[in-house]
């Protein structure tokens, strides 16, 4: 069975780098039918944030990444906290010890900064490797403060990547990796090989950035003689500027996202294009859609600019696709909020604007002429397609009002049907007729609808009132 983990450290919010490793992991175990784990590596206490942990789970819940086995649901394989697992780690490093493939050592800051250069770059000389049973014994006895740190054999490391393909290192590049700090705790590469394999990982999924980091991995695997799970490190996700993803440099997280007015929905859908292509030509996927088409075969080796505009597009995509009745739902508290005047008929003006816009937010916006009409210049009675001019269009308003005031059953077909009998009347364009309409009752060169269903939505009281003031307003400019 296919077991892939998503294994955050507690220090702070969730980036979409992060984001998007989840979901990659999440995809290719769903696939197979496999199960995707959640485990928290906590061994670096001093950089945890409060609520971090909390934040993952709200986060993964959020993104519909439901985890099989973690901290929170438990497992076969727990605990699934690095910190609650000390003793585990301590005793494979004495079994690594016991094997000859690592060592106390108990070489203190002072030395170690002097085997620095100017750049900080350093490579430990093994002082204490050929220390005696009988004087470790004593250091420990004394209390003496140590690490444990692995012997990095000669030769090469060769590992196979499914996005990078084969990678050659040699060892001699590589210094005495520590395993166990000094104050008993794995360092994140021994902790993270520990854990992966005890816990039955088969795919290890992970940023570029660890490609470096991998050689260390294998030769840990080789000296436990455990088997190599299969790599898959992604490509780097850009901001605007080429730079990767930061906090520090006001790129947006997760929860930036969403308190945005983002979905989640909207985010995870393009999170999975950042750095993967789909077989087919398209670009809007629910979460179970991506499970059925994902295939590692389309991941890309080149970064991934993560791009606002982009996923704005995608969030309007998002709204016109939700089913009417979900979206007046989500939608019903900034209608309240947008429309306050009596009587609005607040489903169709939510289905108006299903279509119309990126965010809830703007709704406020499109919808801000309904409760007050704003002041307007005359001049957007003008319009050179419509074929509209300040004459015509008092002329035209002029004749619209007895007809529409002589309307007992206000609907927009009984709206639309005498409208456009007055037009064959008259013999003028549907736009000389519509364009002022929309106009008096808007007060704004664009609207979230056309002319028939701006009077249906503002009732015949207000579209009768605005439009005698659109007459006024053209009177005194003539």
């Amino acid at each position: 069975m296919i077991r892939t983990r998503f294994a955050p450290s507690p220090t702070g919010y969730m980036h979409i780098g992060n984001l998007r490793t989840a979901l990659y992991e999440y995809l290719i175990a769903k696939k197979a039918g496999g199960r995707f784990i959640l485990r928290i590596e906590d061994t670096d206490q001093n950089r945890q944030v409060e609520g971090a942990v909390e934040m993952i789970y709200s986060t993964l819940q959020a993104a519909g990444l439901q985890h099989d086995e973690g901290p929170d649901i438990g497992g076969a394989y727990g605990p699934y906290i690095q910190s609650e697992r000390k003793e585990i780690y301590l005793r494979l490093a004495r079994e690594l010890i016991q094997k000859g493939k690592a060592y106390y050592c108990f070489c203190g800051k002072e030395r170690l900064e002097a085997l620095t250069d100017d750049r900080g770059i350093g490579k430990y000389d093994r002082r204490c490797l050929p220390l005696t049973k009988e004087r470790i014994q004593e250091n420990l006895a004394q209390n003496m403060p140590y690490v444990i740190r692995q012997i990095i054999p000669e030769g090469e490391t060769s590992f196979h990547d499914e996005v990078f393909g084969e990678i050659t290192v040699p060892n001699g590049e590589l210094d005495d990796q520590i395993l166990i700090k000094s104050d008993g705790l794995p360092t994140y590469n021994f902790a993270n090989v520990a854990d992966d394999h005890l816990m039955g990982i088969t795919h290890v999924i992970r940023g570029s950035e660890y490609l470096s980091s991998t050689p260390k991995y294998n030769l840990l695997y080789e000296a436990f003689g455990w088997p190599v799970p299969a790599y898959i490190h992604l490509p780097l996700i850009l901001n605007a500027n080429g730079e990767k993803l930061s906090k520090r440099k006001g790129d947006a997280s997760f929860e930036d996202l969403t308190a945005m007015g983002f979905l989640p929905e909207a985010i995870v859908n393009y999170i999975a294009l950042l750095g993967w292509s789909p077989a087919e030509n398209r670009e809007i996927f629910t979460l179970a859609e991506l499970v059925d088409c994902f295939d590692t075969a389309g991941l890309s080796k080149s970064p991934s600019i993560f791009d606002i505009q982009k996923l704005t597009w995608m969030n309007g995509e998002y709204f016109k696709r939700m089913d009417p009745e979900a979206f007046y739902a989500m939608s019903l508290k900034a209608l309240r909020e947008a429309v306050r005047t009596p009587g609005v008929d607040l489903r169709a003006a939510a289905e108006m604007a299903r279509t119309r816009v990126n965010f809830l937010h703007e709704i406020k916006t499109l919808f801000g002429f309904m409760d007050s009409l704003p002041a307007y210049d005359e001049r957007l009675y003008e319009h050179k397609k419509m074929k509209t001019s300040l004459g015509n269009s008092l002329d035209n308003l002029q004749k619209a009002l007895p007809v529409l005031e002589s309307l007992e059953i206000w609907q927009g077909e009984n709206i639309h049907a005498a409208l456009m009998a007055l037009i064959g009347e008259l013999g003028v364009k549907n736009g000389q007729m519509l364009w002022p309409i929309r106009t008096a009752l808007s007060g704004q060169p664009s609207s979230p609808c056309g002319a028939i269903e701006l009077c249906a939505l503002l009732g015949k009281g207000e579209t009768l009132r605005r439009i005698r003031l659109g007459v006024d307003l053209l009177e005194k400019a003539r």
